[in-house]
């Protein structure tokens, strides 16, 4: 295997990098290239030949990340959902109105709920999605993070995350393990914002949501960039690893991409060269602000499913600059939220998308690793989509939810001991939508939480005037 692994890398050193961004784009060169980072693996393996799982051993080769990051110790990636343990942003004069007797903004609930899939093996995991401001809400004053006393509060998930640490292959780790990691996602709705003040990169209205967005500005555009880079920023202080920025599945971000939903005519519309702009100076803002040692992952959109959405050479073009604005990460996002086209359904089968992260990567055209997602569900999916070359990491998210310790068990070759999700989506899809939390850990149901109530009270009174 290893033999093999290192010709495939030098046959892939020896065929250039294809350039296919407009001249005027400027690209930075990559400081730790996935070659370099594979034939590390691959000389460490050679030289620790027992240092290998005996199961699953790709999903279990560590990945180095760059001296400024460090070392992943497996190939798995706990994906974000919508959790309901984020939190709110119901101010506190609100409260009384709601009859509350607890404000929900401990967030310990979620701590524990992360601590227990970082004992479980993962190597990272993502936060379920946080606004980086209020035009950004998922629902009404759903969580977001803008300010130093919602930064405090998420203390309690980073800590507990880093206490937890994950055994690992790397000999890079003297004690053969590697600390916990955890990233916010920074998730901004657009025109998917379940709320009047949504906004998008033109006066449009999706399918699933009642309210018609209102059409960002140039300087609200600039307002909004900023507000992406604080939320970093305020993630980094809080003690995260790191972030995703929610580039795909049909929100804001993949609004001002697609001629489907940006009719502008400044910079951030007409050319495809200017839609890109949001994403990329989002990218290079956070990369300022928060430096080399944070890891930057970007969900990318590389099949939309829908009528005049991306085409793949505007896919394989932003690939290609969100590496030279400094992502670390490039996520796989499959289908927007509208599509009519099942994607993590019990239909779809296992691992049916990982073919267009392997176009990608096939493409040659960033060396960052590569992340394919749905309908992966067990760990010979894994083995197998990694072992192809597909992908250089794989993320699951609902896995997780079914068995919290599906990496250990796999690390362990207790494949028959794996819970296995059958993506039924009715303790996690289903709960999200009516306002419950999940059943991935052993809290209460919390369906009268203060977010679910106000959630309930203001859908209600919008249905009203909407039909007087």
């Amino acid at each position: 295997m290893i033999l093999s692994t290192t010709a495939r890398i030098a046959s892939r050193q020896a065929r250039p990098r294809k350039r296919l961004l407009p001249s005027s784009t400027s690209i930075t060169t990559s400081h730790y290239s996935r070659s370099q980072r594979l034939l590390s693996s691959a000389a460490t393996n050679d030289a620790n030949n027992n240092d290998v799982n005996p199961h699953y051993p790709h999903m279990f080769t560590p990945l180095d990340l760059g001296p400024d990051i460090g070392t992943l110790p497996n190939r798995v990636i706990m994906g974000s959902m919508h959790t309901g343990l984020e939190g709110h942003s119901i101010p506190k004069f609100v409260l009384p109105l709601l009859n509350a007797e607890d404000d929900h903004v401990d967030l310990t609930e979620m701590a524990v709920y992360f601590a227990e899939r970082a004992k479980g093996g993962v190597g990272l995991m993502v936060t379920g999605g946080v606004s980086p401001n209020r035009q950004g809400w998922v629902g009404p004053f759903a969580g977001k993070l803008t300010t130093e006393t919602e930064r405090d509060r998420h203390k309690v998930v980073t800590d507990m995350v880093h206490s937890i640490r994950i055994p690992s292959y790397s000999p890079n780790s003297p004690d053969g393990t590697e600390p916990g990691r955890i990233c916010l996602q920074i998730l901004h709705t657009g025109r998917y914002a379940y709320h009047p003040f949504a906004v998008s990169a033109s006066s449009t209205r999706s399918p699933i949501s009642p309210f018609k967005a209102k059409e960002l500005s140039t300087s609200d555009v600039k307002g909004t960039i900023r507000d992406f880079a604080n939320c970093a920023t305020l993630a980094k202080e809080a003690g995260y690893d790191g972030v995703e920025i929610m580039g795909s599945e049909g929100y804001l971000i993949n609004q001002f991409l697609v001629s489907k939903t940006n009719h502008r005519s400044d910079e951030y519309g007409g050319s495809f060269e200017n839609r890109m702009r949001l994403p990329l100076d989002i990218v290079r803002e956070t990369r300022n602000a928060c430096g080399k040692d944070f890891i930057i992952i970007f969900r990318l959109s590389m099949s939309d499913l829908v009528q005049d959405g991306s085409s793949w050479e505007e896919v394989v073009a932003l690939a290609q600059a969100l590496e030279g604005a400094g992502v670390t990460i490039i996520n796989t996002g499959i289908g927007w939220h509208e599509a009519r086209i099942p994607t993590i359904a019990t239909s779809v089968p296992r691992g049916a998308f990982s073919f267009v992260t392997k176009k990608l990567r096939d493409e040659n055209v960033v060396s960052v690793p590569l992340c394919a997602t749905n309908r992966i569900n067990a760990p010979s999916t894994v083995e197998s989509i990694l072992a192809n070359g597909d992908a250089d990491l794989i993320s699951m998210a609902r896995p997780f939810l079914a068995d919290p310790d599906i990496v250990k068990k796999s690390r362990e070759g207790l494949d028959r001991e794996i819970n296995t999700c059958i993506a039924c989506n009715q303790a996690c899809l289903d709960h999200a939508f009516i306002g419950k939390t999940l059943f991935g850990h052993s809290h209460e149901d919390i369906e009268s939480s203060l977010w679910h109530i106000c959630y309930c009270k203001f859908y209600s009174h919008t249905q009203c005037l909407s039909r007087n």
